[in-house]
């Protein structure tokens, strides 16, 4: 038995270790071909400062949880040292949420952008979008602050402080039993997570409904729109990422259900695709952008 935790162990930090350089690299390639841009324009446009945070928010979580399951495989007795702990929980509760809410951002400012509505609302919206954009960055970064605070005071408790604990997972990182003082931890992560989901859902309903609309009435009048390849490639883009982000939110409600189960297969594969989704979504953010695409195929010969 000790043998079969070793090896699931040894597996799992092999696969995490993988997945997590190959997204760290992408968004690092990310961060920088928009860090070119920005010294040489001397500005950034409202869609380049959302994946610029973006891609920051994701390269930090990645190294972070590479970090600990690193240390809680090779040097567990480490994560026992006093702030260590709460420390790893805190910076990975943060960037996580982080990065949940400027993807859910990215995907509603895309919808605004692109959709046509002639509701005034809707209207004013797109008219303001861009000066909309840094105050809901900054209000996604100051509730990831207040969540990884909470995530700090949770791991900052006696009983979650013991030697008889085991790391896994944002809001479970230790293998507590799951009494009442961490019912209202994992309600609120549940509804921020629910929260973001339900936005990118809305935002990918209505911009599916608009670019529909549009192609219908382009067809209707058989007129060509040199436009309808680019919405086409944003339904592909927003469709993915839909897809790619219910998955992650159902891993994340799973994670809460198996938070106390050590070497759990669904365990396992929860982990392997949460390492795996800030990587594979910064890729298709590449090939839906043709400045970093142009850039990333410059490069890779």
């Amino acid at each position: 038995q000790q043998y079969n935790v070793t090896s699931y162990g040894a597996t799992t930090v092999a696969i995490i270790s993988l997945e997590a350089f190959a997204g760290m690299w992408i968004n690092a390639f990310i961060v920088c071909v928009l860090c070119t841009g920005w010294v040489r324009k001397k500005s950034l446009n409202s869609n380049e400062k959302i994946l610029l945070l973006l891609g920051c928010s994701r390269f930090c979580y990645l190294c972070i949880s590479w970090v600990y399951k690193f240390l809680s495989f090779i040097y567990p007795n480490y994560l026992y040292v006093h702030n260590i702990l709460q420390l790893i929980l805190f910076f990975q509760t943060f960037f996580n949420c982080s990065n949940l809410w400027i993807s859910a951002c990215l995907c509603a400012f895309y919808c605004i952008k692109i959709a046509n509505f002639r509701n005034s609302f809707f209207i004013y919206l797109k008219v303001r979008i861009d000066r909309m954009v840094p105050w809901l960055l900054l209000g996604s970064e100051i509730l990831a602050l207040a969540l990884g605070i909470v995530a700090y005071d949770i791991a900052d408790k006696p009983h979650c402080n013991n030697r008889n604990s085991t790391g896994r997972g944002n809001f479970g990182i230790a293998n507590i039993k799951m009494d009442n003082h961490f019912f209202p931890s994992f309600f609120l992560a549940g509804f921020v997570f629910a929260a973001s989901f339900m936005a990118v859902i809305f935002s990918a309903v209505f911009l599916l409904f608009s670019l529909w609309r549009h192609k219908h009435k382009m067809q209707t009048n058989s007129m060509k729109d040199l436009s309808v390849d680019a919405h086409i490639r944003a339904i592909k883009s927003i469709f993915s990422f839909l897809v790619m982000y219910s998955v992650n939110f159902v891993c994340l409600v799973l994670e809460m259900v198996y938070v106390t189960k050590k070497g759990n297969y669904m365990t396992f594969l929860i982990v392997i695709f949460q390492h795996a989704f800030p990587g594979l979504h910064s890729l298709i953010l590449v090939f839906s952008n043709p400045k970093l695409e142009k850039t990333l195929l410059k490069i890779l010969p």
